[in-house]
């Protein structure tokens, strides 16, 4: 699934993570405050009634997608997203219906940086290739085996998925684990909470942590 994310500032990544999609889609998602959210609910129904597919090309304003408290949606996404159905045999007359969503987004992200916490901003653009099940049509087996192709399944409840939901996931993704505002950031310091990118705050650094003293005395015992 292939994916770039590309810093509008200088910026240092330490580490990205890649990570397996297994999530339950609800039906609902409470709106963003002071965001107006157009609720795009592809379902099953709709699907049937467009010869089981349908093309999505959308607009979500700046804060309509809700990141949590570490990220930030800054800039308006566009997607463009195939909706199908995909039926499933599983054997003894037994059909699912799943609903499978490719498509991509593009928009831009506030994060922050993990030594100074001063914002990062990040354009972000991402493809995606999803296949939902219906809530429960795995339920029973002992062991699931997936084939590398099938690493982004997931499961919705009663008509259909919530497309800004399946969009919040992937942009979650898109996320690296630890963002760096620039490689030499000096970070904050530990005792009066100074960034010390913008000066050094006179602050007396390096003596030991007098809790550690302990050790150090039977560290020295076990030297003798």
């Amino acid at each position: 699934m292939p994916q770039s994310v590309r810093p509008n500032v200088p910026a240092s990544v330490d580490t990205t993570v890649s990570r397996p999609l297994f999530l339950s889609i609800a039906s609902s998602a409470p709106d963003v405050a002071g965001a107006v959210c157009p609720k795009m609910f592809i379902s099953l129904r709709e699907l049937h009634l467009h010869e089981d597919e349908q093309e999505f090309h959308e607009e979500w304003q700046a804060g309509t997608i809700d990141l949590g408290p570490d990220a930030k949606q800054s800039a308006p996404l566009k997607t463009d997203v195939r909706a199908s159905v995909v039926e499933e045999n599983r054997g003894h007359k037994v059909n699912i219906e799943d609903i499978r969503l490719a498509g991509g987004f593009s928009t831009k992200l506030e994060l922050l940086c993990a030594r100074c916490l001063d914002p990062v901003y990040q354009e972000v653009e991402k493809n995606f290739d999803l296949l939902y099940r219906p809530q429960g049509a795995d339920a029973g087996k002992e062991e699931i085996s997936l084939a590398k192709e099938d690493a982004d399944i997931g499961y919705y409840q009663g008509d259909g998925v919530l497309l800004e939901d399946v969009l919040r996931e992937q942009l979650l993704l898109a996320v690296p684990l630890k963002l760096l505002c620039r490689e030499d950031c000096k970070g904050l310091c530990p005792s009066c909470g100074q960034n010390l990118n913008q000066g050094d705050c006179g602050c007396t650094r390096g003596d030991p942590d007098p809790r550690w003293h302990a050790l150090g005395d039977l560290r020295n015992k076990l030297g003798q």
